[in-house]
């Protein structure tokens, strides 16, 4: 039986024995980027073969607003809507990866975990994972046959991952860790949210050190001795007070959430994220480390 390790990252090499069986996986590409939001021009240039494009800004989330953040959350209509036009099946699982660790591409994960779907996972290492063993690349569009998944949260089910809102974070007991770069959180550098700085009282814990040097996830026991040095875990690894994660605009803060999920830690989302916080007048901002 698998952990939750496995439950969360398939590896190249096994993704690849995986497609050569007989029920592979809906693969989807979600490369996108703060700098190059558009990954559709990358997708085409070579995509893992079958990999359906997945849209970040206009599928993944709802229109931006002050009062809602820069990526709210689809509607889980507009999500099933989606996942159908990715040919998502109900026998077939599902395989997100990009070319940044997994950090755009995990935006997709919670989400569809978000709204019922078990099978969700991504691939460690993303494309540059996939080169390295070997694998070979399409160009081109992919347009798959419409698929039948049916999202239970878009039947009226409840959501399968938590969230909090702005007041939920105000007020959070545990710990709020914040996904986004450490100039950021401090306020150094501020490329794109009103003000600078972070939510008070959360801990500063950039996705980017979930990951290795090669774009994969840091090993299990790198991974606990990370979340528990930010007191997301108790003292041995056993799991801690209540974890809370924002970063921008809940993107990469789903990354954390993965990382942590992969550790068989619960996690909840803020989705309006700093961008959302840092819109209202009224909610302190704090500088410094």
């Amino acid at each position: 039986m698998s952990g939750p390790r496995e439950q969360v990252l398939v590896t190249a090499g096994e993704l690849a024995a995986e497609l050569a069986g007989p029920r592979p996986p809906v693969l989807l590409d979600v490369r996108w980027s703060l700098a190059e939001p558009d990954g559709r021009p990358a997708h085409r240039a070579g995509h893992l073969p079958g990999a359906v494009f997945v849209d970040l800004e206009r599928e993944l989330a709802a229109p931006p607003s002050p009062t809602a953040g820069r990526h709210p959350l689809p509607s889980p209509a507009d999500l099933q809507a989606a996942a159908r036009r990715w040919g998502l099946r109900r026998d077939r699982g599902v395989v997100a990866y990009d070319a940044v660790g997994a950090t755009s591409a995990a935006r997709v994960w919670w989400l569809l975990r978000w709204a019922g779907l078990g099978d969700v996972r991504l691939l460690d290492g993303g494309l540059g994972a996939w080169l390295a063993a070997g694998g070979s690349l399409e160009t081109g569009e992919v347009v798959p046959d419409p698929g039948d998944v049916a999202l239970p949260l878009a039947a009226g089910g409840p959501a399968a991952m938590p969230t909090t809102d702005a007041d939920g974070v105000a007020v959070w007991d545990g710990t709020l860790l914040d996904a986004r770069a450490g100039e950021r959180y401090r306020g150094e550098h501020e490329p794109v949210d009103p003000r600078a700085g972070h939510i008070p009282g959360a801990v500063s814990a950039p996705t980017t050190a979930n990951l290795t040097a090669a774009g994969t996830f840091l090993p299990a026991t790198d991974l606990r001795a990370r979340f528990e040095a930010l007191g997301a875990l108790g003292a041995g690894g056993a799991t801690g007070a209540a974890v809370a994660v924002y970063c921008g605009s809940g993107v990469t803060a789903a990354h954390e959430i993965a990382a942590l999920t992969s550790l068989g830690v619960p996690a909840t989302l803020y989705p309006g994220s700093f961008s959302q916080w840092s819109s209202d007048p009224a909610r302190d901002v704090v500088t410094g480390a």
